[in-house]
């Protein structure tokens, strides 16, 4: 990607939202963004939910990508988790196949795994949980794309595996300096301000940067900026955010394209 914000006609960004999650505005968000993320059943989604989200996504052609989570849906798949990582390869391949089923039963592909929550944060510190998601992944398909926090231990992992990446960044998010995300326990750990929010997303993409909490500017190469679908004003600012960035000439479009 680009970064010279001088020249944004040669900037593009690939957005990408959580679907199938329970959220009451999945559908408009949907409309905004180039990627979605579909949960699985480890921390939430069943059958149906995932058959809609592809159904969803078909119609809106946006790129289609499976969501695994510990297995822990009574958390939401947040809490941090130590279990044998013959475990964690065998629930994340499941959550896959799941998805990659319904996929191929409704006449879409599965093209990227981005992890959920806990298993996400974890897999970006953690090089031998990152290395157990990669396999997993690289058993369900070699082919797919593998979705990571920027700079993290799963985007280094998968990058030795040979198999191709998305760097992410959070819109709604705030950051430590080492590039780690503020953990949710945390106050401030979001951004509920649509504005701010909205020019931190806009730094992001032009800048290739984000400022820490605590001021420090961090470099990092963004691939594909994260609109949480369960914020309080998620949607508002999923529209502000595809208004400005064509206002701007910035294209949108999914990774794998």
């Amino acid at each position: 990607m680009a970064n010279n914000a001088t020249e944004n006609t040669n900037i593009s960004i690939d957005l990408n939202a959580d679907l199938g999650e329970g959220g009451a505005d999945d559908a408009a968000i949907l409309a905004c963004v180039s990627s979605a993320n579909i949960a699985c059943g480890g921390h939430a989604g069943d059958e149906q939910s995932m058959r809609d989200a592809v159904r969803a996504a078909l119609r809106c052609g946006v790129a289609i990508g499976a969501h695994p989570s510990f297995v822990d849906r009574e958390n939401f798949g947040r809490t941090e988790m130590q279990i044998p990582m013959e475990q964690v390869f065998d629930e994340v391949l499941e959550q896959i196949e799941a998805l990659q089923h319904i996929c191929a039963t409704e006449g879409a592909q599965l093209v990227h795994v981005k992890p959920h929550g806990a298993l996400y944060n974890q897999a970006a510190r953690d090089v031998t949980l990152a290395e157990t998601i990669v396999k997993a992944i690289a058993a369900a398909g070699s082919q797919l794309r593998v979705v990571g926090l920027a700079g993290s231990e799963l985007i280094h992992a998968a990058r030795r595996a040979g198999m191709a990446v998305s760097e992410e960044a959070f819109a709604d998010r705030r950051y430590n300096s080492d590039g780690t995300l503020v953990s949710r326990k945390l106050p401030g750990a979001t951004i509920d301000e649509v504005s701010v929010a909205l020019q931190q997303a806009l730094h992001m993409v032009e800048q290739q940067a984000v400022t820490s909490v605590d001021g420090t500017a961090l470099s990092m190469q963004i691939d594909t900026l994260c609109l949480h679908g369960d914020g309080a004003h998620a949607l508002q600012l999923a529209r502000a955010l595809r208004a400005h960035l064509s206002q701007r000439e910035i294209k949108v479009t999914s990774a794998s394209k």
